[in-house]
């Protein structure tokens, strides 16, 4: 797997890239030929270390992040994340990817029982759409304490989900 590392605010130091390198090397025994690069984000927050990993395959994309006061210990969780992902998945990959030509999953490794948490829709609701700015909108989420929120944009005039992202600000998706 070919893997680029930038680092945002941070010096990316020879041991830094080849620790990173050694350690999602690991992750090329779940693809046979991968033929994207995997691209690699390290910065800093506060005292936080972050490291964001995103490998993109032909048919979906591998992505997460984790931060730590470490460096290390940081690209050590990211890389067990990602590990977790693939074999958490791994049925469902198998299933819906599996008989495509050019796919670059190897699918031949094997899975704990406890690994395979087969996700189901546990509850289903039905919103009405009331139509609302922007700002009445993160009014909104703050009164009902979510993480999103759904709802009819009449500044763009379509739907939109706001949501909050991980550094308290908010971040808004249309649907056209």
């Amino acid at each position: 797997m070919k893997i680029t590392i930038r680092g945002d605010k941070v010096t990316i130091t020879k041991s830094i890239k080849e620790y990173i390198t050694d350690k999602l090397s690991k992750l090329d025994k779940y693809f046979d030929n991968l033929k994207n690069e995997c691209k690699v984000i390290v910065r800093v927050r506060n005292n936080a270390q972050i490291i964001e990993v995103t490998v993109p395959t032909s048919r979906f994309t591998l992505r997460a992040e984790e931060a730590h006061q470490d460096l290390y210990a940081a690209v050590d969780l990211v890389v067990d994340k990602l590990e977790r992902q693939i074999r958490k998945n791994k049925t469902r990959l198998n299933n819906k990817y599996k008989n495509l030509p050019q796919f670059e999953m190897n699918m031949d490794f094997d899975v704990n029982e406890e690994e395979i948490l087969e996700s189901e829709i546990v509850r289903r609701k039905d919103i009405d759409m009331k139509p609302m700015d922007e700002e009445e909108a993160m009014l909104q989420i703050e009164l009902l304490n979510h993480d999103f929120f759904v709802f009819k944009n009449i500044d763009e005039d379509c739907v939109s989900v706001l949501y909050k992202r991980k550094d308290g600000k908010y971040g808004i998706i249309n649907v056209k």
